[in-house]
């Protein structure tokens, strides 16, 4: 993999649509693959396959709980339950924030990780990256998700986000992944800001 010597670098994994069992030789993240399959999440397969994985868990940065894409509260519903099961497998939980959560209360203490989802509009918006950095002060790992740009990828890494994902290393990977290798080379030389930030790719 060519993101494998990198610390800056890693993989996404959605337990339904990709599997490897490399998993000791980079970063990565677990995702619930909701965003693709909204209405095809198996908690107790879900579960079933981290606890499978958990040889790998000290070099896993997060696993999401449950979400729907655009909907906070419908999102904390399934979540709820879910997150302290992900803890319980030793993985840090990570909540995927997503539109009018910034309208609700939120248990900062029911998770470690805040994964910045969402629609594209409420993604880009002030209140979430004012969410990133109330996550930030409060200790968590942040994320943003659907990151397939050098504008968006500088635009998390400013809003103080640890790490990123997108899509764009899958499709065409001979073209994508060494212009995002160049994304975080560039880092190197003209850093938004003093904090290490990873890319993972989706």
């Amino acid at each position: 993999m060519a993101f494998q010597h990198r610390v800056d670098a890693g993989v996404i994994v959605a337990w339904r649509l990709f599997d490897t069992k490399k998993l000791h030789d980079f970063l990565w993240a677990a995702d619930t693959g909701c965003f693709k399959h909204p209405d095809g999440f198996d908690r107790a397969k879900y579960l079933a396959w981290l606890d499978g994985k958990r040889e790998f868990v000290n070099n896993c940065l997060f696993a999401t709980a449950p979400d729907i894409v655009g909907d906070a509260e419908e999102t904390w519903r399934r979540s709820e339950p879910v997150l302290p099961l992900i803890r319980e497998l030793g993985y840090p939980a990570a909540l995927v924030a997503q539109d009018g959560i910034e309208d609700m209360s939120i248990e900062w203490d029911a998770f470690d990780a805040l994964f910045i989802g969402g629609t594209t509009e409420w993604k880009l918006s002030e209140v979430a990256l004012q969410l990133v950095a109330a996550a930030n002060a409060r200790g968590k790992h942040t994320h943003m998700g659907r990151v397939n740009s050098w504008k968006r990828l500088r635009l998390a890494a400013l809003a103080g986000c640890d790490s990123t994902d997108g899509t764009r290393g899958v499709y065409a990977p001979t073209k994508a992944l060494p212009e995002i290798l160049g994304w975080l080379r560039k880092f190197e030389t003209e850093p938004p800001m003093d904090l290490y930030h990873i890319s993972l790719c989706g």
